[in-house]
């Protein structure tokens, strides 16, 4: 950042025509058309008074997602410079957000059927997983989306104590992708519909390829009778955190000491490991809907000197699941159930960073519009041979890239930076997507 000219006298102007700000949106953007992203959008969508060139109003909002956009007003994002002309087909912020405020419950579902098909069409095109017959994890979760307005369709106050939309999401731990979402109102509880979300999520995998074992991991909001039971009816393993309740309490004080096991944490011996393992079996519920399954409990020493290690000797984290396997194995990749919050995190660091509309519908169909974003980086970012890239990271490094719209002989021609460090990925991918047979 040091310069030896005195940069205060760097004249800027706005009169260049010809850059684009976000060349890198030439990837995902060939993609779309490769996929016929745009053609399902039409076919599966039936708006009523604002529904003509669906597809076009759809694409402007996930372009300037892609590109971090998080609000209507960022759509404009494609009317600076050359991707008036690189992408001729958009729409005005002004007109998108009539055409979000016309969406119907109906409308926002069809849209999210479109991310259904999507997903199997990005398996299909080698954006999925590296083996779709091998085992693959379903990740289970919920977040607060915080709104400030007061005359927001369906948002309010839940256990957070924050005004906001309480969506659901459920995401694959392989490859980072949304499965499936839907937004709530704020006030719905964390694992009100759990059941027919992991429906169908494995639903959703099945169609878009997966042959081979499923696990759902989910945290303790998601222990209940609706979840234990789809898992089960559906041949799906499960990993999810129990509630501390009082049976589950007194399962844990019958463990023997002799039982417990200390883990191995990075940098540490047995001797001096700050937590321990044991497991026994446990009976969930009960009635025609109780099941026995591995009870596996991780117990950790408070750390000495705070207000913890005055009243408890431990505290404990305990799971249920019924998979095979070595305990400490089994443990350790329930902790690996918070990757999803990363992928909640990379939702909002774009577009899922607001709903922008006082309509639920509409807000509804920017989370689908949302997560065809997420999906579409991720999938860059696979073919680029960066799939366990951050979408931040991906978005820096291959969407985000200035460029310079040059046309000669009616052949254009995008201008990149010298020397861009991630230039052979950005190549890697757009090879690839180019290689990919017509949609």
């Amino acid at each position: 950042m040091r310069a030896s000219h005195d940069l205060t006298r760097v004249a800027v102007t706005y009169d260049e025509p010809n850059l684009v700000s976000s060349a890198g949106l030439l990837a995902p953007a060939v993609l779309t058309q490769k996929l016929g992203l745009a053609e399902l959008i039409d076919t599966r969508l039936r708006l009523g008074a604002h529904g003509a060139n669906s597809a076009t109003k759809a694409l402007s909002v996930i372009g300037s997602m892609l590109a971090g956009g998080d609000s209507i007003d960022d759509v404009a994002l494609l009317e600076v410079g050359a991707a008036r002309e690189l992408f001729d087909q958009r729409r005005a912020p002004s007109t998108v957000g009539t055409w979000l405020r016309d969406f119907r419950w109906s409308n926002a579902r069809e849209l999210d059927g479109v991310t259904r098909e999507l997903l199997a069409r990005l398996w299909a095109a080698g954006a999925g997983p590296d083996d779709p017959a091998g085992p693959l994890t379903i990740d289970l979760d919920s977040s607060i989306c915080r709104v400030h307005g007061r005359h927001k369709q369906g948002a309010g106050f839940g256990y957070t104590k924050v005004r906001g939309y309480h969506p659901q999401l459920a995401t694959c731990a392989q490859t980072g992708q949304v499965i499936f979402s839907r937004l709530r109102g704020g006030a719905a509880a964390a694992a009100r519909g759990a059941g027919s979300l992991l429906a169908e999520s494995v639903s959703r995998l099945r169609g878009a390829g997966a042959s081979g074992p499923l696990t759902v991991r989910a945290d303790s909001a998601f222990y209940s009778r609706a979840v234990i039971a789809t898992a089960t009816r559906l041949d799906v393993r499960f990993s999810i955190t129990t509630r501390q309740d009082t049976r589950v309490r007194r399962a844990i004080a019958t463990i023997d000491d002799a039982a417990w096991t200390p883990i191995p944490y990075w940098l540490s011996t047995p001797e001096v490991s700050g937590a321990d393992v044991a497991e026994i079996p446990y009976t969930c519920f009960s009635g025609p809907d109780a099941v026995t399954a591995r009870l596996i409990v991780r117990r950790v020493r408070p750390t000495p000197g705070t207000q913890l290690a005055l009243f408890a000797t431990y505290s404990y984290h305990a799971m249920i699941t019924d998979r095979d396997g070595e305990t400490l194995e089994l443990e350790a990749d329930h902790r690996r159930h918070a990757v999803v919050e990363q992928s909640i995190a990379e939702l909002k660091s774009a577009g899922l960073a607001h709903l922008p509309s006082g309509k639920f519908n509409a807000n509804a169909a920017w989370l689908s519009l949302a997560v065809i974003a997420h999906n579409l980086t991720r999938a860059v970012g696979a073919l680029a041979g960066t799939p366990r890239t951050t979408v931040a990271s991906i978005r820096h490094r291959l969407i985000n890239i200035p460029g310079r719209l040059a046309t000669h002989a009616r052949t254009r021609t995008l201008r990149l930076p010298q020397r861009w460090p991630w230039a052979d990925h950005f190549a890697l991918a757009l090879a690839a997507i180019t290689a990919l047979p017509d949609g």
